[in-house]
């Protein structure tokens, strides 16, 4: 075996490259022994979890550059990070990212707020495609076939296209690989009823040219809230081609399929004293009709080419489609009144939503001038169409007792069929080029600029009475251009500082696949910027790390939904954010680490008038609704023993504005997390688990004034896991 080929060995055996150089000098040469006297080692098998600064920095860049290397506020939770967190789900798994907050009512997605903005003003995005929807697309899945999610914060239009000025999420799917044979199973129980099963496997071919990847996720549960109960499967497959030396072809197919049998919309609340609070007699209360539903059934198909011609430059092709269609039949509000709770907002609802795209991306090394420079050029065009039936009865629906146990039928509401009915279709075209490059410098500086032109076609077809404020059909065109321009200086091999500025366009007034008329006749983009100093810091054994972010985020001439004429806007002017997000991870011992997060963010609606009852009002200087100033995050893990290890979480969440008048004020929240962990083999492990151990009842969301989304209490898990390869 010649030296040169330890990295590839040690990557084989799953053992380090100094293990590697172990076995090398230990072993006689090929042929120095015969086969009599040839001796069987036991594999040798080193984990360690990675330096969260050595890893790729994924969505951040188009440049493969380490985040170390990469000039922004970047994390990434790869898969070893999700499985020793118990992270569940995609909502879970976004708990680790500095400053973000993340609820999901079933009218919603993963509805995040970060760095003061929140909704759509943060793209969600898979496998690097935005499907324009993630207010409600990135509804939390099972995180069983997520290889890592990337997070990324601040404007990012110029690497994903139109939207993000509060930052950009990645969930990047598992995909075959020709490196290695693997198969695992997790199989887990849990307080609710709450039980998963999940399978996957890795298998090649004898020459390692073709592989096969299945992963496969089953989950019920009945959740803490009466008869609220939720089945969900998720697939994701993908047969990997080596084609030629440096030509490979992977075809990536994910299905998803989900039930929620009269979801949980919220809680009604009461002011006092300034106040919202939930009364504990009506807690876990569902108010929702006996029949309620949310049902998603998304696919995806990915065609992936990538050619690595000699030279260091690659090429990737990538074709995707998207189909998905979503159903709701519910009643979503509730209101305490003297009589009990008042019901209003029947909404009978389907998405049908198919997107298709074709992108191309050049990455080439080389010289500019004599210094050493890295280019990353590409092309996209997407069709996005989406149609909706909504057939909505605002009013209040009736009264039912606090203590009802099943409040009635969705078809007992006035007005309430089982017909869908098409109110318009949004056909939204977009194309885009986009360039982004890294050249050295000297001197450890390094100089990042990205830039992104963008064609942005709406069409939208109204199917019902046409009028002056609803035409039959009307088309809106956008042609933003945005960037990033960073300076990085590496004062030593494991210090970096840098310095950025960039740019986005956002819709109006939500997305632009379910904008209306109203909504965007006035508007045009809405435009941000950002200015943000940072500093990245790593031990030389690298034992810690940290890293450090400022910010200030503008954003001009955004609007949002008038309250008093549905399907109108209203100006806000301004809206604006600064802040510091701190991220750390310590390992004093081997058997001992601890990590954590902290953040603090200034967010302000600097210009902004509301109507309310017909007169207009100034917010000025308030505060967004639900954004926490801090957010604190800590994980501790001690393995006292060979085999066990026990480990804590915090999670701290100040207190944050129930509307945009702020005259409502959402208490803030600790809750407290442990674990128990045991590896009874070389290949499984038994995980017990406690959440929310003090059975905190905290309000994680304020559905306006008058409902609260109740974060979960105490529960338990237990979770055995088996890896083989």
């Amino acid at each position: 075996m010649p030296i040169s080929d330890l990295p590839r060995v040690a990557a084989r055996r799953a053992v380090s490259v100094p293990a590697a150089l172990c076995l090398y000098l230990l072993l006689p040469p090929a042929g120095a022994a015969d086969a009599a006297d040839a001796t069987t080692l036991d594999a040798i098998r080193v984990t360690a979890r990675a330096n969260p600064l050595q890893r790729g920095s994924g969505s951040a860049s188009r440049l493969d550059l380490p985040v170390i290397g990469t000039p922004a506020a970047v994390t990434t939770i790869d898969r070893d990070l999700l499985d020793a967190r118990g992270v569940r789900t995609t909502a879970e798994a976004l708990a680790s990212v500095p400053g973000l907050t993340v609820v999901s009512p079933p009218g919603h997605g993963n509805t995040v707020t970060w760095r003061g903005f929140s909704g759509s003003q943060v793209s969600q995005l898979f496998n690097g495609i935005d499907v324009q929807y993630a207010t409600i697309a990135a509804r939390p899945v099972d995180a069983w076939q997520y290889e890592r999610v990337e997070a990324i914060g601040g404007p990012s239009s110029f690497l994903h296209g139109v939207g993000a000025v509060g930052g950009a999420i990645n969930y990047v799917t598992r995909l075959a690989s020709l490196d290695h044979d693997a198969a695992r199973w997790q199989a887990s129980r849990g307080s609710h009823r709450d039980g998963t099963l999940a399978i996957g496997a890795n298998l090649r071919d004898a020459a390692a040219r073709q592989a096969l990847a299945l992963d496969l996720s089953l989950r019920q549960n009945e959740g803490w809230v009466d008869a609220q109960q939720r089945d969900a499967l998720a697939a994701a497959g993908s047969w990997r081609v080596q084609l030629r030396p440096g030509l490979e072809h992977t075809l990536a197919l994910e299905y998803q399929d989900e039930e929620v049998a009269r979801p949980y919309w919220g809680t009604p609340a009461v002011a006092i004293d300034g106040s919202m609070r939930v009364p504990a007699a009506l807690a876990g209360r569902n108010y929702n009709v006996a029949d309620g539903r949310y049902a998603q059934d998304v696919r995806w198909a990915r065609s992936l080419l990538e050619w690595r011609p000699r030279g260091g430059s690659r090429l990737r092709h990538t074709l995707y489609h998207y189909d998905a269609l979503r159903d709701y039949r519910n009643v979503e509000g509730y209101r305490l009144v003297e009589a009990g709770v008042q019901r209003s907002g029947a909404l009978l609802q389907r998405h049908d939503q198919q997107v298709w795209g074709d992108r191309v991306e050049w990455l080439h090394e080389g010289r500019i001038a004599g210094l050493p420079t890295r280019w990353s050029l590409g092309a996209e065009a997407s069709y996005n169409r989406q149609t909706r039936f909504p057939l909505s009865l605002p009013g209040v629906v009736d009264t039912v007792p606090a203590d009802a146990v099943a409040p009635g039928r969705f078809l007992d509401v006035p007005g309430a069929e089982l017909a869908y009915r098409p109110d318009r279709t949004n056909r939204l075209r977009s194309h885009s080029l986009y360039a982004e490059n890294l050249t050295v410098l000297g001197a450890g500086f390094s100089l990042l600029t990205g830039l992104r032109h963008e064609r942005v076609v709406l069409d939208v077809l109204n199917h019902r009475v046409a009028s002056a404020s609803n035409p039959r059909r009307f088309e809106r065109s956008y042609r933003p251009t945005t960037g990033r321009i960073a300076l990085d200086w590496a004062v030593a091999a494991n210090a970096h500082l840098y310095a950025q500025a960039s740019t986005a366009a956002d819709p109006p007034s939500g997305v632009l696949s379910t904008a209306s008329f109203g909504a965007l006749r006035d508007f045009d983009l809405s435009t941000g910027r950002q200015g943000e100093l940072g500093a990245k810091l790593q031990s030389a054994d690298g034992r810690s790390h940290a890293t450090l972010a400022a910010y200030r985020i503008v954003r001009r001439n955004l609007a949002i939904a008038d309250p008093d004429n549905p399907g109108q806007t209203l100006p806000v002017g301004r809206q604006s954010s600064r802040g510091v997000e701190l991220a750390f991870g310590w390992r004093p011992l081997d058997s001992l680490a601890l990590d954590g997060n902290l953040a603090w963010v200034d967010a302000r609606l600097d210009e902004f008038n509301e109507s309310v009852g017909g007169t207009v009002v100034s917010r000025a200087g308030n505060r967004p609704a639900n954004t926490p100033a801090r957010v604190c995050n800590l994980w501790l893990e001690w393995r006292p023993l060979q085999d066990w290890t026990l480990g804590a979480e915090l999670r701290a969440v100040s207190s944050r504005q129930a509307d945009t008048a702020n005259t409502l004020r959402v208490p803030g929240y600790a809750t407290l997390g442990a674990h128990v962990a045991w590896q009874a083999g070389p290949r499984t492990a038994v995980v017990l688990r406690g959440r929310n151990l003090g059975d905190r009842r905290y309000t994680a969301h304020a559905v306006g004034e008058h409902m609260a989304w109740l974060g979960d209490p105490r529960s338990w898990e237990l979770v055995v896991r088996q890896a083989f390869d």
